[in-house]
């Protein structure tokens, strides 16, 4: 893009054309929002980074108007078999279950990802991508910020109202507005050997979980794969980066003699959140403002998830919709979470790599023992233990109910649905915004009051599950309590109010005053 084409100002621009800018971006688009995206670089990566993508993201990639073609290059729905030092399989972690309309893990290429997200941005006309535009210095006001923007033919002066880091790990913008980040920065050295050609039998990831050599094995689309090997303290990096080495690693653990080698690396992980995520007009968003251990594939997801939540909240807010306080919202949303997959992250790497037999001897023996009881070994096999889309604080209207029992807070399912354009998947049905799903035997005079204050002023789509409206496929039990509510769905699809439609007056006077606060 030429630095001329760059205008006075843009209601936001976006630092950052990765994976969670690049997907805010879209996701404005959709909305309707004009920004503009500065990157850097002169395009997007083209070395193999991030490979796992889950049902979450994919959810992203709908509301995106993505994911179809995000789904034509990944490999769908695998699992990770988890071996022995003496090769036993003991454990399978596969899930079938599909809550969120999608399988739950899913092989992708970043590379290929960036692209399509850069492509889909040209269906916007008010979305506008500037490569090889690096933001180098920015100031802000009450009223918003100010950037110098350097680029080939100089520089050029841009105003924004609001302007999201989506900088990276080592953020520019994070560290010129003084935010700290808290956490740890692991010893543990990790050898990443990304590899094509390179032939399976299985389709699923495969975890070594021998203390003498943790690895992990996982096959990508159009025959990549990735090796990941844990480096004891003794070994040095350039000894193990030699050719002679990687050879024998990959002979140990099964890799295709064909296979081609297209990258090697090490490096260490680390387990950091940024101290406060927003500081005025200016909010950080993916690794910008958190960084997590790779073990369970959540470092890009995370980021796709700020993303979604930023982007409804930013359009809202741009719109004079909703007030700038609803910005307020994001961190406490999103911090929690990014914490608890931390966590888990940190949990999947002990199963990963035992530190010594002893410890690998009692992973195995407790694995086994779980297997002997079908709900822990459904628990495990069906991926439950990975800590679920949800948040207590923020926009919502908090119903009493325990955390168990509430759906207030938490992702709202996405069965398949049949309705009278066919079956579909929910989302599709519920359009963009904000939802108001009726679950009610008396759903025709409900639709008539949702059409009042303050319903209307969301602009909310009205969807009727069950009797006069679409049917689910397969009933949800989770929504099985919940026969006489109606639910209101912020536009990325969390649960911002669960009301019983005996209370329905005095919901309406709730949600007025979530509205009004946001100002």
């Amino acid at each position: 893009m030429a630095s001329t084409l760059l205008r006075p100002h843009y209601p936001i621009v976006i630092a950052g054309a990765g994976p969670t800018g690049l997907t805010l971006a879209n996701l404005l688009g959709v909305y309707g929002v004009d920004c503009l995206v500065l990157e850097r670089n002169a395009s997007t990566v083209h070395e193999p980074r991030a490979v796992s993508i889950d049902d979450e993201s994919l959810r992203t990639m709908q509301a995106a108007g993505l994911v179809e073609t995000v789904m034509s290059e990944t490999v769908a729905g695998y699992g990770s078999y988890y071996y022995s030092a003496s090769g036993r399989l003991f454990a399978k972690v596969q899930p079938t279950e599909q809550p969120y309309g999608f399988p739950r893990r899913n092989a992708f290429r970043q590379p290929v990802l960036e692209r399509q997200l850069q492509d889909g941005l040209a269906r916007f006309p008010q979305v506008a991508a500037a490569f090889r535009h690096e933001l180098m210095s920015f100031t802000q006001d009450r009223d918003g910020v100010s950037l110098r923007v350097k680029h080939d033919a100089g520089e050029s002066d841009v105003r924004c109202d609001w302007l999201v880091a989506c900088d990276g790990a080592s953020s520019g913008i994070r560290r010129a507005l003084g935010i700290g980040m808290s956490g740890s920065t692991f010893r543990e050295r990790w050898l990443i050997v990304d590899l094509e050609n390179s032939k399976v039998s299985s389709p699923h990831t495969k975890v070594f979980s021998n203390p003498k050599r943790p690895c992990i094995a996982l096959p990508g689309p159009h025959l990549t794969r990735r090796y990941e090997f844990l480096l004891h303290d003794h070994e040095r990096d350039e000894d193990m980066l030699a050719p002679d080495v990687i050879d024998r690693l990959l002979r140990e653990h099964e890799a295709a003699p064909e296979s081609r080698i297209v990258r090697t690396v090490v490096y260490t992980f680390h387990t950091r959140l940024a101290d406060r995520w927003r500081e005025g007009r200016v909010l950080l968003a993916g690794d910008a403002a958190h960084l997590m251990p790779p073990f369970a594939g959540q470092g890009m997801n995370s980021g796709l998830r700020d993303a979604f939540n930023l982007a409804w909240k930013l359009a809202t807010v741009t719109r004079g919709q909703f007030g700038a306080g609803l910005l307020d919202s994001y961190e406490p949303e999103r911090r929690a979470h990014a914490g608890s997959m931390i966590q888990f992250a940190l949990n999947m790497g002990r199963a990963l790599a035992p530190p010594n037999a002893v410890a690998a001897f009692a992973l195995v023996a407790a694995f086994c023992v779980l297997s002997l009881f079908p709900k822990a070994r459904d628990y495990i096999a069906q991926m439950k233990f990975k800590p679920p889309p949800r948040f207590a604080h923020g926009f919502i209207l908090p119903d009493g109910r325990s955390a168990r029992a509430t759906l207030v807070g938490r992702m709202f399912p996405q069965p398949r649905v049949r309705g009278e354009t066919g079956e579909r998947r929910l989302d599709d049905v519920l359009g963009p915004g904000f939802a108001l799903v009726v679950r009610s035997p008396r759903a025709g005079e409900i639709v008539q009051r949702l059409a009042e204050k303050p319903w209307s002023d969301l602009g909310a789509r009205v969807v009727v599950m069950g009797e006069g409206g679409v049917q689910e496929l397969a009933p949800s039990a989770r929504l099985a309590p919940f026969a006489d509510h109606v639910i209101l769905l912020r536009p990325d699809r969390y649960v911002a109010a669960c009301i019983p439609v005996a209370e329905l007056d005095r919901g309406a006077e709730q949600v007025r005053a979530l509205l009004a606060g946001t100002f």
